[in-house]
């Protein structure tokens, strides 16, 4: 269990983490999202000691990270795919990070293998594409067989191959017992593999619960239009009765809390005749953007 408490940070007048506390758990894979701006990067620096906080704590099953004896096996992080020297290859990179962690060489080839890179190894980092430099950075993270992963836009640069390789060794990772900390503006991306969300926007804590928590909002709508304007008002009438909360837009009806085939069967019951029944529910990402629309630095405007 990791526990984020009250952490605060300021840059001048600036907040940039406000007050932030969440946990992640073990075992399961949680998605970092907010608009540009938000306090992702600060917070999961803060998390490993790369920027001071202000105020607040952040505890890996208790212990606080600078407290922790290897920190290597407990955390690894990407925070920063081009981390590495561009004149060393990615054996030379991974042996030097490797012996400041006092981690044995032998985990060199190990992870170069994980992550796909092996047949690049004596390859010059730069000359690697930002596909490969961000490969290169987790094969970093891993030297040290951490139980957590902190990983900032991890799939930057990677094609739709390595996307799709990278939600598969996320997932596996948390299905062993690790503990994955993901940020990314890829929400649809998230929503296939994350179990959690953690918003934030403006530094603020917005939501942390389960996606399912959140999917499970995005209720259904169905669009229902009668043949004949005359029977709108009857059946919004029915299907308030039943139970249904139900909208009037135009020459539609909205309705909430039900699915397309009970409200078929209820103006079919009525003989009430339909000309259109469609049913919609909002993507994951509608959700989101809806949540964090009040703190985005930066807006674009709809005409």
């Amino acid at each position: 269990m990791i526990t984020v408490k009250n952490l605060r940070k300021t840059y001048g007048s600036r907040t940039a983490v406000d007050d932030l506390s969440f946990d992640l758990a073990a075992g399961r894979v949680t998605g970092f999202v907010g608009p540009n701006g938000a306090g992702k990067s600060t917070t999961m620096r803060m998390m490993v000691g790369l920027t001071r906080a202000d105020r607040g704590s952040v505890a890996y099953d208790g212990v606080d990270y600078t407290d922790l004896r290897d920190p290597a096996r407990v955390v690894g992080a990407v925070l920063d795919a081009r981390c590495m020297h561009p004149g060393r290859t990615a054996r030379q990179h991974l042996r030097a990070t490797a012996a400041a962690s006092r981690i044995s060489m032998d985990r060199v080839d190990t992870v170069l293998a994980e992550v796909g890179l092996e047949t690049a190894a004596d390859q010059r980092a730069g000359g690697f594409s930002l596909g490969m430099r961000q490969r290169l950075a987790l094969a970093g993270a891993l030297l040290g067989e951490p139980q957590v992963l902190l990983l900032d836009e991890p799939s930057n640069g990677l094609d739709p191959d390595g996307i799709r390789w990278l939600r598969a060794y996320l997932t596996a990772f948390a299905k062993q017992g690790g503990t994955v900390f993901v940020s990314s503006h890829l929400i649809s991306e998230l929503a296939m593999f994350a179990d959690d969300l953690v918003v934030v926007g403006a530094g603020k804590l917005l939501a942390a619960e389960p996606v399912s928590t959140i999917t499970a909002r995005n209720a259904r709508v169905v669009v229902v239009e009668t043949i004949h304007p005359s029977d709108l008002a009857r059946l919004a009438q029915r299907l308030t009765e039943a139970g249904l909360t139900v909208e009037v837009a135009g020459t539609q009806l909205l309705v909430h809390g039900g699915g397309r085939r009970s409200v078929a069967e209820l103006a079919h019951g009525n003989d009430i005749p339909v000309l259109e029944l469609t049913e919609t529910s909002r993507s994951l990402e509608d959700s989101l953007l809806d949540l964090t629309a009040g703190s985005a630095e930066f807006a674009s405007s709809e005409g």
